[in-house]
C-alpha cells in the first residue's frame, strides 16, 4: 500500500495529463497541450520538493487557489459536450452533456449513455481509440454530432461532442442551390440546343418556320441571362450582408422612379400601378441599387401574378419609427402552406405558370437578403382569390438599428 502523499502525489499527475489531453481534445492546439502539462506537472513536483513553514503559509493561501480543480470542474468549463469514459463507463459528464444524453449517465454503461453503435464500438472497449465517429440523430431526429474521442495515458477516453447540425444544414443547402442552379439553366439550353438541330435539317429552310424557333431560342436566351444575372447578384449581396450600408436614400423619390420605369416597360401593365406614397417619409440608410432592384422585384411580382387590369398598389409611409413600404396585387393569392417558403431559392407555388411569366425563382430570396441586409422586416401576406401584399420595415438613416 503506496503512502497517503505519494498516492495524492499520483493522482495530481494523472489529473494533469487528463487536463493536457483535454486541452488537446478542445482546443486540436498540441502546443497549448504540451504547456499545460509541463505546467501542471512542475506544479505538482514543487508541492512536493518545497516544504512551507507555518509562518509562509498564510501568505501563500493568500495568493493561491482555494482548492485544486476537480475534473468534473475543468470538463464544466467546456461549454460543449464533454465526458471523461474509463472502463466502458461515464466517470464524468459536464451539463451540456446531461442536457444532450440525460441526467442519469454518469455511472452508466456507456453503450446506454450513447445509444449509437459507432459509439459504443470506440468506447465500450478497452482498446485505446483517437479518432473522430459522426453521430446522426442524437438528441433529436434531425441532429448531427461529430464525437472526437482521445485516449489519455491511463487508458481513460476524453469524449467531446460538437454539434454539426448547422454546418450540415448549410453543406444541404449548398447542394440543393447547385442542384436547382444547374436544372435551371440545363432546361432552356437543351430547347435551344433542340432548336439549333431542326434548323440544321430541312425546317431551315422554311423562312416562317425558322422565324419561330429563332424567337423560341431568343426567349430561352434571355431566360437564362436573366438566371445568370439574378444567381450572380444574390451572391453579391450574400457576400455584403455583414457590411451594413450606411449612405441615406430618399426612398420616397426612388420609389417614383422605378414607378416610371415599370409604368414605360410593364408590357402594357404599366398603367395598373397605383402609388400612395406620403411625403414625410424620412430617408433610410441604405445602398440604393439594392433597394433599386428589391422594388423592381416586389412590383414586377405583382405585376407578373395581378390579373390584368386590377391595381397593383404601391404604399409608402411611416410606420411606428420605420419606414413602410407595402405592393399589394389583385390575384389568385397564395395558399397558406407555401407562405413560409416563398422566399426559398427556386421556390415556386405554380412553376409552369412561373416560368412562362419570365421568372427565375430568385426573386423573393432576393428581396429577403437585400431586407436583412437593411436591418429590415418582410412580412408576405395573402387571401386565396383575393391577392397578396408584400410588406417590408426598414428603420431610417440615423436610427439605433442602422448604427449597430
Amino acid at each position: 500500500m503506496l503512502p497517503a502523499a505519494t498516492q495524492r502525489t499520483f493522482s495530481a499527475l494523472v489529473l494533469v495529463a487528463v487536463a493536457a489531453g483535454a486541452v488537446a481534445m478542445v482546443t486540436q492546439d498540441w502546443a497549448a497541450s504540451l504547456i499545460t502539462l509541463v505546467g501542471g506537472v512542475a506544479a505538482v513536483l514543487l508541492g512536493i520538493g518545497a516544504p512551507v513553514s507555518r509562518e509562509e503559509l498564510p501568505g501563500m493561501l493568500a495568493g493561491a487557489p482555494a482548492a485544486p480543480i476537480g475534473m468534473d470542474e475543468l470538463i464544466e468549463a467546456v461549454g460543449q459536450p464533454m465526458l471523461i469514459v474509463a472502463n466502458g463507463r461515464v466517470q464524468h459528464a459536464n451539463q451540456s452533456a446531461c442536457a444532450l444524453l440525460g441526467q442519469h449517465i454518469v455511472g452508466e454503461d456507456v453503450r446506454l449513455a450513447i445509444r449509437h453503435p459507432g459509439a459504443a464500438e470506440r468506447l465500450a472497449t478497452g482498446e485505446p481509440f483517437d479518432g473522430t465517429v459522426d453521430l446522426v440523430g442524437l438528441g433529436a431526429l434531425d441532429q448531427r454530432w461529430q464525437m472526437k474521442i482521445s485516449t489519455a495515458a491511463g487508458g481513460q477516453k476524453i469524449v467531446h461532442l460538437v454539434d454539426q447540425t448547422g454546418s450540415y444544414a448549410a453543406e444541404r443547402m449548398r447542394v440543393d442551390f447547385v442542384a436547382n442552379a444547374s436544372h435551371e439553366l440545363r432546361t432552356p439550353l437543351a430547347s435551344i440546343l433542340g432548336y439549333i438541330e431542326t434548323l440544321e435539317d430541312e425546317a431551315g429552310d422554311e423562312p416562317a418556320l425558322r422565324r419561330r424557333f429563332l424567337k423560341v431560342m431568343f426567349d430561352e436566351a434571355r431566360r437564362m441571362q436573366r438566371l445568370v444575372e439574378d444567381l450572380i447578384s444574390l451572391s453579391r449581396i450574400e457576400a455584403e450582408k455583414y457590411r451594413l450600408p450606411d449612405t441615406p436614400v430618399d426612398l420616397l423619390d426612388l420609389t417614383n422612379d422605378v414607378h416610371a420605369e415599370l409604368a414605360r416597360a410593364a408590357d402594357g401593365r404599366g398603367g395598373d400601378i397605383v402609388t400612395a406614397l406620403a411625403d414625410d417619409v424620412p430617408p433610410v440608410t441604405g445602398d440604393r441599387a439594392q433597394l433599386s432592384q428589391l422594388l423592381h422585384n416586389v412590383i414586377g411580382n405583382a405585376l407578373k401574378y395581378g390579373r390584368p387590369g386590377t391595381p397593383v398598389t404601391v404604399r409608402l409611409g411611416r410606420d411606428g419609427r420605420m419606414v413602410r413600404l407595402s405592393v399589394s396585387d389583385e390575384s389568385d393569392g397564395i395558399a397558406p402552406a407555401h407562405l413560409p417558403r416563398l422566399t426559398e431559392r427556386f421556390y415556386r407555388v405554380d412553376a409552369g405558370r412561373s416560368r412562362a411569366a419570365g421568372g427565375t425563382g430568385l426573386g423573393l430570396a432576393i428581396v429577403k437578403h437585400i431586407v436583412e441586409r437593411h436591418r429590415g422586416r418582410l412580412d408576405i401576406t395573402s387571401v386565396v382569390g383575393t391577392g397578396t401584399t408584400i410588406t417590408v420595415l426598414l428603420p431610417p438613416h440615423g436610427s439605433a438599428v442602422t448604427k449597430a
